[in-house]
């Protein structure tokens, strides 16, 4: 074990199993505490790759996530998140993790190993210097992720990181890293737990900002967003409601109509209703 590696650095709790169920969760809640700030140093470097994709995306290009294990879920969890969110197609912010869909529940022996497979994976989906690429990888280590870097600067593609350790392979792989330095784990080289919500948290304000400035979002209000269930219907009622002044009956039957609430505002923005 490399001690010089924050991410696996010894937990600055101990004899965890003599603890009550109260302390272990106070003690965690604690580490958790700090992540924010973690996120709060680095944001000079996550303004600096959201601008990025912000223009490639605005010319036409796509985002792409890898990673592995827990890394490579959160790239899959928020690529996934997007279109119903903010209405966009399902290929325009692409997650994919060491192994295939199915390391998504259980882990697939040496993928990560590979510093091969993840421009492999990025070929299936034609990748080119219009998109940008993001490795995500808590340790900095992950070949899977290296390889995929390394190999996407060789093509002229744009690259960022969202990782866990200082001046990791990663990092040095890609154009705009972002490091969010949490840490050592509550239980000791367990990033899912800090690292992961560094991750995750990092990764919701990349995609979000990005939607919003793609206009994406109105005001406050996510109305791109794909009406699949009765609570999203309800709320897009609610929203057209306040923004065009009518009541729920006329609400209800745009929205019907249109299938959209962004489709219902753009329709009617200079027409009477």
């Amino acid at each position: 074990m490399n001690h010089k590696i924050t991410t696996e650095q010894s937990s600055n709790y101990n004899n965890l199993e003599k603890m009550s169920v109260f302390e272990l969760l106070t003690n965690m809640n604690a580490e958790d505490k700090t992540v924010p700030f973690a996120i709060e140093k680095a944001i000079p470097s996550i303004e600096k790759l959201v601008e990025v994709i912000y223009a490639k995306m605005s010319e036409g290009g796509r985002l792409f996530y890898i990673g592995a294990g827990t890394s490579g879920r959160l790239g899959v969890l928020d690529a996934s998140e997007c279109p119903p969110t903010y209405g966009v197609s399902d290929d325009w912010v692409i997650g994919l993790i060491a192994g295939g869909d199915s390391a998504l529940r259980k882990a697939v022996e040496n993928a990560e190993d590979d510093t091969n497979l993840a421009w492999a994976d990025l070929l299936k989906y034609h990748i080119t210097s219009k998109d940008v690429l993001i490795g995500i990888a808590a340790s900095g280590t992950t070949p899977y992720v290296i390889g995929g870097l390394e190999k996407a600067k060789q093509h002229n593609i744009i690259t960022g990181c969202i990782v866990c350790n200082e001046k990791s392979p990663v990092s040095l792989a890609a154009d705009y890293p972002v490091e969010l330095i949490v840490g050592p784990e509550f239980v000791t080289g367990s990033t899912r737990m800090k690292a992961g919500t560094a991750q995750k948290l990092a990764l919701n304000m990349i995609s979000t900002s990005v939607m919003i400035k793609l206009g994406r979002v109105k005001d406050n209000k996510m109305v791109n967003m794909q009406l699949s269930n009765k609570k999203l219907v309800n709320r897009g009622v609610l929203m057209l409601m306040e923004e065009l002044h009518v009541d729920v009956g006329l609400a209800s039957t745009l929205l019907e109509k249109h299938k959209s609430v962004q489709k219902v505002l753009d329709f009617y923005k200079n027409k009477p209703i």
